[in-house]
């Protein structure tokens, strides 16, 4: 039986990707986008002085050395990048063509600028609440809906996504697509307080939130929840402080529930 060759590269650099610093649409659109803030929000869902704050946050993760091959993709064209694939959802493919970097180098930079993201500002984006903080949060909850002792509303969101490899019917939900699944408990304002990201699309809500560290900690009582207080207007005994769910969700003292419907 005969061997086959090795596959030989055509080029180093694609003549097209070659380009990059004349024809790519960072070299010729980022100026005019800084100079148009009403473009730039609606390029990357982002305002300029957003950007610029952000970027000032990452940019020592996002700068590397050039080397004498090829010079380094700049933390401006790095963080671009990544936010225009996630205000779009565009392919990597798509996006290659509009910024003339290989496919494999713009995965490699969203995954990149992502997890950093996640690194950076986990602590001030979504710090750990603390028994004042979930106070305040039971306050917006009676403003708006005149719900006592509520902290938080929880519920899954299932992501869209390709059926990864060799994965059988795990990421197969009961909508008929493949997904993960963003369990998220949120504020009266609809802001993250808590979020568990990457579930089996498969898996109900509720096993999610039980096998979740959010779960454990709330079984555990390690959130830093305040003491029980008394309801407004009742001289009954204190009530705890709970999160609503829907009825997918186990009742349990801390979680309330809907009624089951039917």
């Amino acid at each position: 039986m005969l061997s086959e060759e090795p596959r030989r590269r055509r080029w180093w650099v694609h003549p097209i990707v070659s380009q990059r610093l004349q024809k790519g649409q960072f070299s010729n659109l980022y100026g005019d986008l800084q100079q148009n803030p009403e473009k730039f929000q609606g390029y990357c869902r982002m305002s300029v002085a957003a950007f610029d704050i952000l970027l000032a946050s990452l940019r020592s993760g996002l700068t590397f050395q050039d080397t004498t091959m090829r010079r380094s993709i700049s933390p401006e064209q790095r963080l671009l990048v990544t936010l225009r694939f996630l205000a779009t959802g565009n392919s990597f493919a798509s996006l290659h063509y509009e910024y003339l970097l290989g496919i494999s180098t713009i995965c490699g930079i969203v995954c990149h600028t992502c997890e950093l993201i996640w690194q950076r500002l986990r602590e001030a984006v979504m710090p750990q609440p603390k028994a004042e903080d979930w106070l305040t949060i039971a306050d917006g909850f009676y403003k708006s809906s005149q719900f006592p002792n509520c902290i938080g509303a929880l519920d899954g969101k299932h992501i869209r996504v390709k059926k990864p490899p060799h994965s059988g019917s795990q990421y197969f939900n009961f909508k008929q697509y493949f997904s993960i699944v963003l369990l998220a408990l949120v504020d009266s304002n609809y802001r993250f307080i808590i979020v568990d990201i990457g579930a089996y699309g498969s898996t109900a809500d509720a096993r999610i939130f039980c096998s979740s560290r959010m779960g454990e900690r709330l079984r555990a009582n390690q959130l830093a929840l305040p003491e029980p207080r008394r309801l407004p207007g009742s001289s009954a005994s204190a009530a705890p402080f709970v999160i609503v769910a829907d009825e997918g969700f186990a009742l349990s003292p801390h979680v309330m529930r809907a009624f089951p419907i039917g």
